[in-house]
């Protein structure tokens, strides 16, 4: 199964969180660490496609892998700390309108039915 690229990090999103993580290599003996980005991108394939662990592609390696660094991060509180930077770092990415702001396009107003229509009704039934 391929990996779907809307579901990872684009480069400048790595590069915001890329120091937030724990180091990759820790100097332990034993079998090196899987690549943290490949990880945040498998734990996000399972977040925004809401499927179970087990169903995670093979392209991001052993789902017990990816799942035992999530819930390590989990304890270690790296989350959120993520939360917490990327959130004094807004991005352009969302904004949010005030519609009194928004005018509502001219045929959108006054048709048939509309507020004038309502108004000599009234009238009327004075």
């Amino acid at each position: 199964m391929e990996t779907n690229s809307r579901y990872e990090l684009r480069d400048d999103q790595w590069e915001r969180l890329v120091h937030l993580l724990p180091p990759e290599r820790t100097g332990k003996k034993g079998r090196p660490a899987h690549d943290n980005r490949n990880m945040v991108n498998a734990m996000l394939w399972i977040n925004r496609s809401g499927a179970p662990w087990r169903d995670l592609p093979a392209t991001y390696g052993s789902w017990k892998s990816v799942h035992t660094r999530f819930r390590r991060w989990r304890e270690l509180g790296i989350f959120e700390r993520i939360l917490e930077q990327l959130a004094n770092e807004p991005d352009e990415e969302s904004r949010m309108i005030d519609a009194t702001h928004v005018r509502v396009h001219q045929h959108a107003a006054g048709a048939k039915g509309g507020a004038s229509s309502r108004q000599s009704d009234d009238s009327e039934a004075d």
